[in-house]
Formats: C-alpha cells, sequence, structure tokens
C-alpha cells in the first residue's frame, strides 16, 4: 500500500494542476493495477479539508460529496474509515469544523467518555463537553 500525501491527493481531487494531476492519476492507476490499494490517513484528510475549504473555496456540501467519495471507493484505504463515516454524519448538520467532528468521532472509537474543549461550537456536538 502506498500512502499519498495532502498535495497529491488535492491535486487528484482539484485537477487544478494538469502535470500534477496527471502524475497523481498515473501513481494511483499503477497502485490499483498492481492489486494495491492508496493510503488516505486522518492527517492528510483533515489538511485536505482544510485547503480544500480554504484555498479553493469549495462549499461544505461539496466537500461532504468528496469524503463520501473517497469512503466509496474500492482503491482507497482510510485510516480508520468507521470514525470517517461518524464524523460526516455528524458534520453534515454541524456548525462546528470538519476537524472537530473527526477528533470526536476518534476518541469515542478510542474509548473516551467524552472530548473537552474551549471551542463553543463542538462544545455543542455529541460527545463533546466545554471545558
Amino acid at each position: 500500500m502506498l500512502g499519498l500525501d495532502t498535495n497529491v491527493l488535492v491535486r487528484f481531487l482539484v485537477r487544478d494542476d494538469e502535470v500534477q494531476f496527471d502524475k497523481a492519476r498515473k501513481l494511483i492507476k499503477r497502485e490499483v493495477a498492481a492489486g494495491r490499494r492508496v493510503f488516505v490517513s486522518q492527517l492528510v484528510l483533515l489538511e485536505a479539508e482544510w485547503v480544500l475549504r480554504s484555498r479553493y473555496g469549495l462549499p461544505k456540501q461539496q466537500i461532504v460529496e468528496v469524503v463520501s467519495g473517497l469512503l466509496d471507493a474500492t482503491d482507497v484505504q482510510l485510516e480508520d474509515e468507521a470514525a470517517i463515516e461518524e464524523a460526516l454524519f455528524t458534520w453534515k448538520d454541524a456548525t462546528a469544523d470538519f476537524a472537530d467532528c473527526l477528533i470526536g468521532a476518534r476518541n469515542r472509537r478510542l474509548g473516551c467518555r467524552a472530548t473537552a474543549t474551549f471551542d463553543a461550537k463542538a462544545a455543542k456536538l455529541p460527545g463533546f463537553t466545554a471545558a
């Protein structure tokens, strides 16, 4: 399995640089042709969400669709897919950031009874408590 860095994943997703998009596409295609999946860590996913939102101005719904597409892709393995699915489900209707939703989901899966935060929006999420 080959892990992808954020810049490779984002370039593949946004296709704003044809040379780098083509390199990313060929790299992924080569791995899949060899019977291997590419790996996207939660760190890369969080960074990619931030870049898509802040740099490219993608609206939340479009980012939800991108992450859902990655979850559905058979040639991509995401780190702790269950936590990502939970975070995505929560984030759809939340005012909190995707990162907070993922932190809460991941902490629950790791056995935390709650996640303490100073963030007022995150404190409204299930499983969070105001610090």
